[in-house]
């Protein structure tokens, strides 16, 4: 089994998978992250209330964009899993995704797995791939499977928490789909202000993609991240794939060890 983790600011994302096939899904906030021994316990405990022994656990795979954690996760994963092979998505592995960025360094290990998850998933297809997470991002792909480049905006609880931080009188509230466009309570109003603003952005970005990337040619526009639910009756995404970037994970794995072994002969 492929133990895959995608370490985000707000949570870890956990999937298990036998072969190709995903065992198991779990999430674990960031923040609480703690020690190596915290970490691990939880990992091997998580395992054991599903059934599922650590030893069956092969290969732990690992892309982050909180590079503080990486240490402690990967002192973990040596510790509880000894016999795991360790895979960490970065710069120089072999994806198949060819980088278009200015500095492809830059690009974050999260948006190149979204982008081999939907490469896998939509082949010989252009796609743009929107993750709502803590950040909001939403990055290009051709079908020749090339990384354009993306957008990156605040994401809905993060601007929601910059509002409350930075006001005097504007609350925490609940992130959810309003039922009208017009807010009656300082409450109502900052929620339809969050969810409409973020609706027209992503409307907007979507638009402006299809015009200038993809010229008239078709375009899958695939949602995922914790948001993305939101939006689905918005006729914003063609398909909602909440996996996307475990299984681009996996398969980044499994294309590095395939290049491994030719290159070996």
């Amino acid at each position: 089994m492929l133990l895959c983790l995608d370490v985000g600011n707000t949570h870890i994302v956990g999937a298990l998978f036998d072969d190709k096939k995903l065992a198991l899904r779990f999430r674990y906030a960031t923040h609480q992250l703690g020690t190596a021994d915290q970490f691990g316990i939880f990992l091997r405990n998580m395992l054991e209330t599903n059934g599922i022994g650590y030893e069956k656990v092969k290969v732990a795979a690992l892309c982050s964009v909180v590079p503080s954690c990486n240490f402690t996760i990967r002192h973990a994963f040596i510790t509880y899993f000894p016999k795991a092979e360790y895979f960490v998505l970065q710069a120089g592995v072999k994806t198949g995704i060819n980088i278009k960025y200015k500095n492809p360094t830059e690009v974050g290990a999260d948006l190149i797995a979204g982008a081999i998850g939907a490469v896998d998933a939509f082949p010989n297809k252009n796609c743009i791939i929107a993750d709502l997470g803590t950040a909001t991002t939403l990055i290009a792909v051709t079908k020749k499977a090339d990384f354009l480049g993306g957008v990156i905006m605040p994401g809905m609880r993060l601007s929601m928490e910059a509002l409350k931080s930075n006001t005097a009188k504007l609350m925490e509230v609940d992130i959810e789909e309003p039922n009208t466009y017009l807010g009656q309570s300082t409450r109502e109003c900052i929620q339809r202000g969050l969810y409409f603003g973020h609706l027209g952005g992503l409307r907007e970005i979507v638009a402006g993609y299809k015009k200038e990337l993809f010229a008239g040619e078709d375009v899958v526009v695939i949602g995922t991240g914790g948001f993305s639910q939101l939006f689905k009756d918005q006729k914003i995404f063609d398909a909602i794939l909440p996996d996307i970037v475990s299984q681009g994970i996996r398969i980044a794995y499994e294309n590095s060890k395939a290049a491994a072994a030719k290159m070996a002969g």
